[in-house]
C-alpha cells in the first residue's frame, strides 16, 4: 500500500506586509527583493499561534478529505517555530481538532519538514501500521527573524498546510529520497534558548535567524537536482513523464535553476513565492493545496515534491496524484 493525499487545506494570516513595507523598517526597495528573490509580499501572524494557524488548515484538509478527527490514527507536524517546548505542537493541534484516537509526533527539518513527514507517513502506511494520518506543515517564521537584517527578513513569511493521508495500492508516493548533512549546518542557523543557570555567568541572548544566502543557494540548486535525477533514474522515468513539480518556495532563482538543469519547462513548476514569501516547513503544502484546489492537480498526474534547507536536509518524493 501507498500513501496518498486524500485532501488538503492551507491558511495564511491576514496581515500581508509587501516589500514597499519592509522599506520603511531597513535599508532596501521593492525592485531590490524582486530581482533577487522573487518576494513580493508575505503574511505575518498579528496573533495566530502555531497550532492555530496548523489546525485552520488540517480542518480545510479532513474538510476536502471526507474524514473526521476522530478517524485520524496518527499526526505528524512539521515546524522549526513551536508555540512551546513542551506540549509539543502536534499534540495542540490533536487537542484543537478533538483528534482523541491519533498519536501526535513533532518533526524539525526545517524547510525539508513537510516533505519527511509525509516520507513518514509513508513508511507507517507501508507498513500497514496506520491508514489515516494527517501531515502538517507550519511556520510563525516572523518570531524568530531580525527585523533589523535585510538579508533575512525580506524572505520569510507565516502560514500552515495540511494533507490528509489514506492507504491505495495503485497511487500515492511511489518512491522518496532524503539527506542531512550536518557538518554544514551554520549556513542556515537559529539558535535555541541560551544556557543559564546558577552555575553560569554569562549575558543572555535572544536568537535570530542567520543564512548564509550563497552557500546555501549553492547547496539548493545542487542537490534539489541530483535528487530529482535520482528519482527519475530509480523509477526508469524522463523528465517528460512528470506533469508537476512542487519544490520549497525559497528564491525564484532557486526553482529556475534547477528547472533549466532538467531542461523542462517553468510551466511545470508553479510558484507562490511571490505572494507567501519563504514559509519554510509550511511552502510545499501551501502550494500543494492551491494546486489542489484549482484544479492543477488531476487524478494520474505523477508530481515531483522536494524540500530543503536547514540542517542542512533535503529530499524528494514521487508521487502519483
Amino acid at each position: 500500500m501507498n500513501a496518498y493525499i486524500m485532501g488538503t487545506g492551507s491558511y495564511l494570516p491576514e496581515q500581508t506586509v509587501t516589500n514597499d513595507d519592509l522599506a520603511k523598517l531597513v535599508e532596501t526597495n521593492d525592485e531590490w527583493i524582486v530581482s533577487r528573490t522573487g518576494i513580493r509580499e508575505r503574511h505575518v501572524s498579528v496573533g495566530e499561534t502555531t497550532a492555530d494557524m496548523a489546525a485552520e488548515a488540517a480542518n480545510a484538509a479532513l474538510s476536502m478529505a471526507g474524514v473526521t478527527a476522530e478517524e485520524l490514527e496518527m499526526i505528524l507536524l512539521a515546524t522549526v517555530t513551536p508555540d512551546h517546548i513542551v506540549p509539543s505542537t502536534a499534540c495542540e493541534v490533536q487537542k484543537k481538532l478533538g483528534a482523541v484516537n491519533a498519536v501526535a509526533i513533532e518533526l524539525n527539518a526545517a524547510c525539508s519538514g513537510f516533505v519527511f513527514a509525509l516520507n513518514t507517513a509513508q513508511a507507517y502506511v507501508r507498513a500497514g501500521i496506520y491508514r489515516k494520518i494527517l501531515v502538517v506543515g507550519v511556520e510563525t517564521l516572523s518570531k524568530i527573524v531580525d527585523w533589523s537584517d535585510r538579508g533575512t527578513c525580506i524572505l520569510f513569511g507565516d502560514g500552515a498546510g495540511a494533507a490528509v493521508v489514506g492507504a491505495d495500492e495503485e497511487r500515492g508516493i511511489m518512491d522518496f529520497i532524503q539527506y542531512s548533512d550536518g557538518a554544514k549546518g551554520d549556513a542556515l542557523l537559529c539558535d535555541a534558548r541560551p544556557l543559564k543557570n546558577p552555575f553560569i555567568s554569562r549575558e543572555v541572548e535572544h536568537g535570530y535567524v542567520s543564512m548564509d544566502g550563497q552557500e546555501v543557494f549553492k547547496f539548493a540548486v545542487k542537490r534539489v537536482s541530483e535528487s530529482i535525477d535520482q528519482l527519475l533514474q530509480r523509477n526508469s522515468l524522463t523528465t517528460d513523464a512528470i506533469d508537476c513539480y512542487v519544490l520549497h518556495q525559497a528564491n525564484a532563482r532557486i526553482i529556475q535553476t534547477v528547472a533549466k538543469h532538467l531542461k523542462e519547462d517553468m510551466g511545470k513548476f508553479p510558484m507562490n513565492l511571490e505572494r507567501c514569501g519563504n514559509t519554510s516547513g509550511a511552502s510545499v503544502p501551501l502550494l500543494l493545496d492551491e494546486l489542489n484546489r484549482s484544479g492543477r492537480l488531476k487524478r494520474g498526474d505523477r508530481v515531483i515534491m522536494s524540500g530543503f534547507g536547514g540542517g542542512l536536509t533535503w529530499g524528494s518524493i514521487y508521487m502519483v496524484w
